[in-house]
């Protein structure tokens, strides 16, 4: 009579199908709402209510949401791309929801960007997260210019 011998990878498989409910083959769970291309506006006022401030224009912008791994589905790498004329970028910013990973929740970006004036400009995003649609403020400083404005975004 010939035993047979058990392969450790396979009998781990095994123990971590029954034990986690699922085979190793099978996602680790739901994605994210947010996961996924968002497109909108961005609405932008340049240096507001100081002489040589630009009036607010809008143009499109693109925001794509990645989950970052082994954080509860609330924070996320966001690739963003502006038409603006006034601020024609993309750039990778840091993205987070709380209290909660379901919406609606509050949404908060924060990223920098190489400005086409020639430094390094920084912005800042703030509000409420919705399944299909994002309203937040976006604010942000460009060499010596501050500029405020909203963004908004619904789920492609």
């Amino acid at each position: 009579m010939t035993r047979r011998a058990w392969s450790p990878a396979w009998v781990l498989a095994v123990l971590c199908s029954a034990a986690c409910g699922r085979s190793p083959t099978e996602p680790s769970g739901a994605p994210s709402f947010l996961a996924g291309t968002w497109q909108g506006t961005v609405t932008i006022e340049v240096s507001p209510g100081e002489a040589g401030g630009l009036p607010a224009t809008t143009a499109a912008i693109t925001w794509t949401f990645e989950v970052v791994q082994q954080t509860n589905l609330q924070t996320f790498r966001a690739t963003v791309q502006s038409t603006h004329l006034w601020l024609p970028i993309t750039t990778v910013a840091s993205t987070a929801l709380v209290p909660t990973n379901t919406p609606p929740t509050h949404i908060s970006t924060q990223g920098d960007y190489n400005s086409p004036r020639g430094c390094r400009g920084t912005f800042g995003s703030s509000g409420t997260a919705e399944a299909t649609r994002i309203d937040a403020d976006f604010t942000g400083v460009d060499c010596s210019a501050r500029f405020t404005g909203r963004v908004v975004l619904t789920k492609q």
